[in-house]
C-alpha cells in the first residue's frame, strides 16, 4: 500500500503538467509554454526524474535541473534548441531522438518504457520513461512532453515481499532461460493477477519487464567484452541474434553493436 501511494507521488507533477497542457492547448509551443514555465520550481524539486518538453522537430524547449545535470551542464540555457542527439554521447543520444520522432510524427503514447540509460557517472541505470504528444487546438501535434523517472529500490516493506522475492531469485538465476508466468506463480502462490499488482508494488515493473532486466544488465556486462553479439544473445536466454537486437533496441533506444561502440569510446 505504501509503495503503490509513493509511486503514485512520483508520477503526480507529470500527471498535473498533463492535465494542465491538454486543457490549455494554445495555437503554440510559446504560448503553451508561457504557461508551464510556472511549474518549472516543482520539477526541480524532483531528483529522481528528468523531466522535459520538446518542440516538433524533437528539440528541447523546457527541462528540469535532473536533466540539465544528467547532461553534464550546469544551466538550462545550453540545452534547448538542442535534440537529444546532440546532447548524450554520440551513437545514444540518436537513439533517443528516434523514440521521439515515433511520438511526434505517429503521436505515439509511450507508458513505463523500461529503459536503460547511460549516465554521467558513465555507469548504466534503470527508467520507466513516459512520452506524450502535445496538440494545439486543431489536434495537430506541436511538440511532446515526458519524464524518466529513476526504477526506485524494492519496496521491502510489503507484505508480499519475501514471496517475490523468491521470484526475483529465481529470474537472476534462470534469466538466461525461457521463464513462464506459470513458474513464477507457482514460486509466489498467488495468481497471475496478484503477481502483477504485487509485482507492480514491490519492483515498479512487471515480471515480464523483471526478466527483461536481468536479461539486459547481463547483456550490458558481456557487451564490455570480446564475445561475439550472437553468443551475447545465446547467453542472455535469447533465441537468436535478431530477437535479441530487436529487444535491445527497444530498451535502450540502440542496437547491441551501437552501444558496444559507445560504450567502448566512453571506457577509453
Amino acid at each position: 500500500m505504501h509503495s503503490h501511494r509513493d509511486r503514485a507521488d512520483d508520477r503526480s507533477p507529470l500527471a498535473t503538467l498533463y492535465q494542465s497542457l491538454d486543457q490549455q492547448r494554445p495555437a503554440t509551443l510559446e504560448g503553451l509554454l508561457a504557461g508551464v514555465t510556472l511549474l518549472l520550481p516543482i520539477l526541480d524539486a524532483i531528483p529522481n526524474a528528468a523531466i522535459f518538453i520538446k518542440d516538433a522537430e524533437a528539440r528541447y524547449v523546457l527541462a528540469n535541473t535532473t536533466l540539465v545535470q544528467r547532461c553534464g551542464l550546469k544551466r538550462l540555457q545550453p540545452l534547448l534548441g538542442k535534440t537529444s542527439a546532440e546532447v548524450f554521447p554520440a551513437q545514444l543520444g540518436p537513439g533517443y531522438t528516434e523514440q521521439d520522432r515515433r511520438v511526434l510524427e505517429e503521436g505515439r503514447v509511450l507508458e513505463d518504457q523500461l529503459e536503460l540509460h547511460l549516465y554521467g557517472s558513465r555507469e548504466a541505470g534503470w527508467c520507466l520513461t513516459h512520452k506524450r504528444p502535445l496538440r494545439n487546438p486543431a489536434g495537430e501535434i506541436i511538440g511532446l512532453v515526458g519524464i524518466s523517472v529513476d526504477l526506485q529500490s524494492a519496496a521491502d516493506s510489503h507484505p508480499a515481499y519475501q514471496r517475490l522475492a523468491a521470484v526475483d531469485e529465481h529470474i537472476r538465476r534462470h534469466f538466461h532461460q525461457p521463464i513462464s508466468m506459470g513458474e513464477l506463480t507457482r514460486i509466489a502462490g498467488i495468481s497471475v493477477a496478484q503477481l502483477e499488482r504485487y509485482c507492480k508494488r514491490v519492483f515498479h515493473l512487471t515480471p515480464r519487464q523483471m526478466i527483461h532486466k536481468a536479461r539486459l544488465e547481463h547483456a550490458h556486462r558481456l557487451l564490455h567484452s570480446a564475445l561475439p553479439i550472437t553468443e551475447v544473445a545465446l547467453r542472455c536466454g535469447y533465441t537468436d541474434h535478431s530477437a535479441f537486437s530487436r529487444q535491445f533496441k527497444q530498451l535502450t533506444g540502440f542496437t547491441p553493436r551501437q552501444y558496444r561502440q559507445a560504450t567502448a569510446g566512453q571506457m577509453d
